[in-house]
């Protein structure tokens, strides 16, 4: 469904990301793993049209997304990292702006709207403005935006980012039943567990560069190690943090220079 061929992005000819290529397909969760400054925002920002890239394409459905750049966007949902909104409207007018710039019906997007934030517990606050919301709250309005048009791409930047334990729980069971659904799912995160747990397939990004792409379990099986966690640190060569956090303390201690 979304295929990106040998995409590479440059600013003042350093990469951002170098020559990436993958294959998401419908009902598929994609986990697209970095540390930060890997490359995995500048990604998001070319599969969501923001960006262009400087070298490569992206095509969904087999055109190129920047064919019919406002036709891709209508089937496609996007939850960003951090809750950019419109913070002096109401958590309900946020949602019928978003209805009404996907040229939805009135009456469907009323109907969706106010559903859709009673199943997120958000009923009793749809009338106060987002500027009251907690970033958690401002978080779940994100997703009932995502999904507001039935998008058949959804990409989610972080999305458990503020949630409680029962928002998360709710989320991690949204996802399965979205890929049950035959929605393609680009899922980036940090959290590398619910990852290990939800995704059906991981890419590991690092300077730029897929280092590997495969199913969690397989990547932790071919690499003879425990966990999702501790492939990613490999992979990427990340640092020691045990050995960082004793250097820490023992600095914490000195009383003398």
């Amino acid at each position: 469904m979304l295929e990106l061929q040998s995409v590479s992005k440059r600013y003042r000819g350093i990469p951002a990301v170098d020559d990436v290529s993958f294959v998401l397909r419908e009902g598929e969760v994609l986990g697209y793993l970095g540390p930060n400054g890997s490359g995995k925002s500048t990604t998001v920002k070319m599969v969501i049209g923001m960006i262009q890239p400087t070298k490569g394409k992206i095509f969904f459905g087999g055109r190129n997304i920047h064919d019919d750049l406002s036709g891709y966007r209508a089937q496609l949902g996007y939850v960003p990292e951090e809750a950019q909104v419109y913070t002096h409207l109401s958590g309900l007018e946020y949602l019928q702006l978003i209805g009404r710039l996907r040229g939805m019906e009135e009456r469907l997007i009323e109907q969706k709207a106010r559903t859709l934030l009673q199943l997120l517990s958000l009923e009793g606050a749809q009338y106060a403005a987002l500027s009251d919301y907690s970033k958690g709250m401002k978080q779940r309005v994100l997703i009932a935006a995502s999904l507001l048009h039935e998008p058949k791409l959804i990409v989610f930047d972080e999305p458990l980012s503020g949630l409680d334990a029962v928002s998360s729980r709710l989320f991690k069971d949204l996802l399965v039943l979205l890929a049950g659904e035959g929605k393609a799912i680009l899922y980036i995160s940090h959290v590398l567990e619910v990852v290990e747990r939800v995704c059906d397939r991981v890419i590991v990004l690092a300077k730029g560069k897929v280092v590997a792409d495969a199913a969690p379990r397989e990547l932790t099986r071919l690499m003879e190690l425990p966990t999702l966690e501790s492939v990613f640190a490999q992979l990427v060569q990340q640092t020691d943090t045990a050995k960082v956090a004793r250097e820490i303390v023992d600095v914490m201690k000195v009383q003398h220079g």
